[in-house]
């Protein structure tokens, strides 16, 4: 047996306001994208925002249903869009916002198991790193690839 340790490496902000331009803008995008969440049931409104290679910002938000799990979160609501419109275009930054009644958390908004893994498969996809930003009214993670918040990605099954 062998021990071993698993570190992640992110940047912590204090404000929206300490983050450079580009990530500013992603992130503001991202809370303005909250005014379309559909929350009946949780009451927690999600907002996001990506960044394609490109430099067009494509935005989405959750969508409950009664008859859950039918609904979906804001992520994937937005890589799924932006997938089937420019799906030769590569994600490079994914901002999160969300909190209850429309405003922002005062903790970052973090994705769900299965916005991870759809993460991870754009990334793997699109050749390169796909950095996310979790944005909250206290604190803001910035982490520079998908690996750093899903160690030990599952990249399917590859037959020989």
């Amino acid at each position: 047996m062998r021990h071993e340790k698993l570190e992640i490496d992110y940047q912590v902000f204090s404000s929206i306001d300490e983050l450079e331009p580009l990530d500013k803008e992603l992130a503001l995008e991202a809370i303005k994208a909250q005014a379309g969440s559909y929350a009946p049931y949780s009451g927690y409104n999600v907002g996001s925002a990506i960044r394609l290679s490109s430099g067009r910002i494509v935005t989405g938000s959750n969508q409950e249903n009664n008859a859950s799990p039918a609904g979906l979160c804001a992520e994937r609501t937005a890589m799924f869009y932006a997938h089937a419109h420019w799906p030769d275009e590569p994600m490079e930054e994914i901002a999160i916002a969300g909190g209850p009644g429309f405003t922002l958390d005062d903790e970052p908004a973090t994705p769900c198991g299965q916005c991870r893994q759809v993460m991870a498969e754009f990334q793997s996809t699109g050749k390169r790193p796909f950095a996310i930003l979790m944005v909250g009214k206290r604190e803001i993670w910035k982490f520079g690839k998908v690996d750093d918040i899903l160690p030990f990605i599952f990249d399917g099954y590859k037959p020989k």
